[in-house]
């Protein structure tokens, strides 16, 4: 057995020596790095795992797609200036088809009007607070609906305002309950009865605000004939797919220009539409992460530096401990460098035992996570050798001092010392 391996192994044998004679104050002192490391790594893998939902998300829905009404997603030029917004027209088929004809970089253009609070019926049973998005053709291609059982609306049913529907799967579930087929069945909303020819896959809510699960889907003109399309309870949703491999940034001016145009909006005049996109939110979701992220690193930082003091402080305790021993031992010749080391790497891998305690309550916490809260969360290897990396550098730190004081003891006043 080599000199290093020696050290090595009589150190991690003597750190948990220490953890055996000494628990409570052991404990206490482990305490600060398990609660940092838990700190740090815990936002890093929250934040990750957030990050990595908001991408798929993103994947699902598209981020070449424009989407335009009323309302602007984000503060426009610092003041969110709601009571010029709500007096802007809404959204109509007629921009649709000026973005179809005039906007050749526009893969896809479609409409999507949304009505909250909707009750529906279907024999003694009812479901209520249901969204119901009343939509053109396509708009099944930007949203990636997925049909668990029947079809999506066809294009003459969707063109001609048929009576036919689509229900999201918590609707399904409430309406049909014991998973009867809903297909054929009809339903009744809004003073009209529908066919049910399809039923949604479960999907939960996305980054645009549609939450397909408790929502229906009918045709736009349908909805027309029912409800008043304008008003502020029904504000219609245009959205715009760019074209493969085209610009987002240069299809958005362009669908601007198209949509001032068919508006009658003056050269000069502010436009009187909001034209949002995925990436605002993200890029405004990552600005949040980076101050929370601090807040981990800083909350981190105070718990590890207590616990580094309580390092410290037990390597001090276990070097007045062992005085006599390091006396025996520089007696024998046993080199400074050894004593140092012996007692440097005990302080790094208490600190370890406590950092790998930090990450396994964080590991636990994902799981806990992603199996009940239904939050995929995953604690990453980067993360995890960030963890261990920490933990080292607290222990170096801690365990310096004393594995230098304790390194540099005479041998004879070592020796004398009772």
């Amino acid at each position: 057995m080599t000199a290093a391996t020696q050290i090595i192994s009589t150190s991690i044998v003597q750190a948990f020596q220490e953890l055996r004679a000494n628990k409570l104050r052991t404990f206490l002192s482990l305490l600060g790095i398990t609660i940092g490391i838990f700190c740090i790594i815990a936002v890093l893998t929250v934040l990750d795992s957030l990050k990595n939902n908001i991408q798929k998300d993103m994947a699902t829905l598209g981020s070449d797609v424009l989407y335009i009404g009323r309302w602007p997603w984000m503060d426009e030029g610092g003041d969110y200036k709601w009571w010029e917004y709500w007096r802007r027209a809404s959204m109509t088929p007629a921009e649709v088809k000026a973005i179809t004809t005039q906007v050749p970089d526009a893969a896809i253009a479609t409409l999507c009007l949304t009505s909250r609070g909707m009750t529906l019926k279907h024999n003694d049973q009812e479901v209520s607070s249901i969204s119901g998005y009343a939509v053109l053709p396509d708009f099944d291609k930007i949203q990636n609906i997925e049909i668990a059982d029947g079809r999506y609306l066809n294009v003459s049913e969707l063109d001609g305002g048929g009576n036919t529907v689509v229900l999201g799967d918590e609707v399904y579930h409430g309406l049909f309950p014991g998973s009867s087929s809903a297909l054929g069945k009809t339903v009744s909303f809004l003073g009209r009865k529908f066919e049910v020819v399809g039923v949604m896959k479960k999907v939960g809510q996305n980054m645009a605000g549609f939450d397909f699960d408790n929502a229906i889907i009918y045709p736009y003109y349908m909805a027309a004939n029912l409800i008043d399309v304008r008003s502020l309870d029904h504000d219609p949703l245009l959205a715009v797919k760019a074209a493969n491999g085209k610009n987002l940034e240069e299809v958005k001016y362009e669908v601007e220009g198209a949509l001032r145009r068919v508006r009658k909006v003056k050269p000069g005049q502010a436009d009187d539409f909001a034209i949002n996109n995925l990436s605002q939110v993200s890029e405004r979701i990552e600005s949040i992460f980076g101050i929370i992220d601090i807040g981990g690193w800083i909350i981190g930082f105070f718990s590890l530096l207590v616990g580094a003091f309580g390092i410290a402080n037990i390597m001090f305790v276990t070097v007045k401990e062992r005085t006599k021993i390091i006396g025996l031992k520089k007696a024998i010749g046993a080199r400074k460098s050894s004593i140092m080391w012996e007692f440097l790497l005990e302080a790094i891998v208490l600190c370890l035992i406590g950092g790998a305690t930090g990450i396994l309550l964080v590991f636990i916490l994902s799981l806990i996570m992603t199996y009940a809260v239904d939050f995929h969360v995953t604690l990453s290897l980067t993360n995890f050798f960030i963890g261990i990396t920490v933990s080292v550098f607290v222990g170096v730190l801690s365990g310096f001092i004393p594995a230098r004081s304790a390194s540099r003891l005479d041998p004879v006043v070592a020796i004398r010392t009772n």
